[in-house]
């Protein structure tokens, strides 16, 4: 098949690469413009490399990016991880229409961050969505779904890369075989279910001692590798990465107050929290490098209680 691909970063790339391993002819790849001082994009990059037409429009919505698109003469568009807006005027250009991805069981969890929030809420179960792109965001009819379990101690980087990463890779092609033979179903989403998330940020990856024990991890969980959940210690903001959870079953288990150090091991904390202590085996002071939570505790003179 002949594809009009659009999307950025290593999805992208990975997604790109996959079509053109079997043989599919990629037209021409739409990416973001880079700004002055940023990396370069992976999908750019790897699409510069292979020779491919890239174009790069400060948005999807004007008669350029139109009329690039109806010169590929593609059979389906695929976009794989896209945060421009892309309307309708673009995607229904390829004979058969345009797919796209997103990380989480639609209409469930619309929104850029997909993935942190069932993690940051505690579910055991999220998956990916393959769909047509229409004018509302993440609200399209579904061409095909794949589920996969969040397990207890599982982050977000563990859910993603081992999960919806290549999980996505793999529906995108299913999905674009099923349409381009026309065998596919399209089930338009239930509204009544419907759920949209912001972006997961600052504000979002702040930890709250005061909550259970069990929230308080599954938001560490739901930004590692990033954002980064933060708090402060001894006045220091910090970012907490790699951690455990200890739940207590008896309230003498648990001295002092809320976000208070409570005891150290040769390699982490361990930080009060409702119901139990959070031990934190890597954290990252502002502005500083990754370290564990005893070499942290020791350099800031921070003495368990």
């Amino acid at each position: 098949m002949r594809i009009a691909f659009i999307g950025q970063q290593d999805f992208g790339k990975a997604t790109l690469e996959a079509f053109l391993a079997r043989g599919d002819t990629v037209a021409g790849v739409f990416c973001m413009p880079e700004k002055p001082g940023d990396k370069p994009d992976a999908l750019c990059a790897a699409a510069q490399a292979l020779g491919l037409p890239v174009f790069q429009f400060a948005n999807l919505t004007g008669p350029e990016a139109e009329q690039a698109m109806r010169d590929l003469n593609a059979d389906i568009g695929v976009m794989a991880y896209v945060l421009q807006f892309a309307p309708q005027s673009l995607v229904n250009i390829p004979k058969h229409g345009t797919i796209q991805y997103h990380p989480s069981l639609l209409p469930r969890y619309r929104g850029p961050s997909s993935i942190n929030w069932p993690i940051a809420r505690g579910d055991t179960v999220t998956g990916l969505s393959i769909f047509r792109p229409t004018d509302g965001l993440d609200e399209g009819p579904v061409i095909l779904q794949k589920t996969c379990a969040i397990g207890p101690d599982d982050t977000l980087g563990d859910v993603y890369f081992n999960s919806l990463f290549p999980m996505g890779v793999a529906a995108l092609l299913e999905a674009a075989d099923l349409v381009v033979s026309s065998q596919h179903r399209e089930v338009v989403q239930d509204e009544s279910l419907a759920g949209y998330e912001g972006w997961f940020r600052v504000e979002e990856s702040k930890i709250n001692w005061a909550n259970h024990v069990d929230q308080v991890y599954d938001v560490i969980r739901a930004c590692n590798p990033a954002p980064g959940a933060w708090t402060e210690l001894a006045g220091i903001k910090v970012y907490l990465y790699d951690c455990r959870k200890h739940v207590t079953r008896r309230f003498a288990e648990v001295k002092g107050k809320p976000g208070a150090i409570s005891k150290m091991s040769e390699t982490s904390i361990f930080i009060n929290a409702q119901g139990g202590m959070i031990e934190v085996l890597k954290l990252k002071p502002e502005g500083g490098k990754k370290m564990n939570g005893a070499d942290f505790a020791r350099s800031f003179n921070l003495l368990a209680t």
